[in-house]
């Protein structure tokens, strides 16, 4: 198994520098952080956790936010979710047979929404996911969505620091 910056490891040394933050937008904004606190856990009351952490891991892949990631990898291991589960979501359309029929469709919906490129989310990636979710549960998955999207522009854009994240300690 690899190793990170924060373990005590001669192999460190060898490893590129950390680089540091651009700026503490928490701390510079913290209505700003409150309100997107509120939003997470508003969110996050409507889904199952496990969809949950699938769809931030796989959001925050898609938009390359490290910080993210980190964190959100680290929960779902703590939470009980699978090492294979975590590393197979990035191919995921190669590896269905880990996942669930609802949890694909919600890995489907969260690449929609994250990137829209084309402008909007397919008709049948709606349909699929609407199969799976009712409207309430659907509601929350996408503000799950939209939600995750947001954290990983402030983190993508202010170059928070992947690495010193420990399980628990936010949400």
């Amino acid at each position: 198994m690899g190793m990170t910056t924060n373990e005590n490891s001669d192999r460190t040394s060898e490893y590129c520098p950390e680089h540091t933050q651009r700026l503490a937008w928490s701390q510079h904004a913290p209505d700003v952080y409150k309100a997107m606190a509120r939003l997470d856990a508003a969110s996050r009351k409507g889904i199952d956790p496990v969809i949950g952490e699938l769809v931030k891991i796989r959001a925050s892949q898609l938009n390359h936010c490290a910080f993210c990631l980190d964190m959100h990898t680290k929960d779902a291991l703590a939470a009980g979710e699978s090492l294979e589960r975590i590393i197979q979501l990035s191919a995921w359309e190669e590896s269905q047979h880990f996942y669930t029929p609802k949890e694909i469709a919600a890995i489907e919906l969260t690449e929609a929404v994250t990137v829209l490129t084309d402008g909007f989310v397919p008709d049948e990636v709606y349909a699929r996911a609407a199969k799976h979710f009712g409207e309430e549960e659907l509601a929350h998955l996408i503000g799950a969505i939209v939600t995750i999207n947001a954290w990983n522009r402030f983190a993508v854009s202010t170059r928070m620091v992947p690495g010193h994240y420990t399980p628990g300690d936010h949400g």
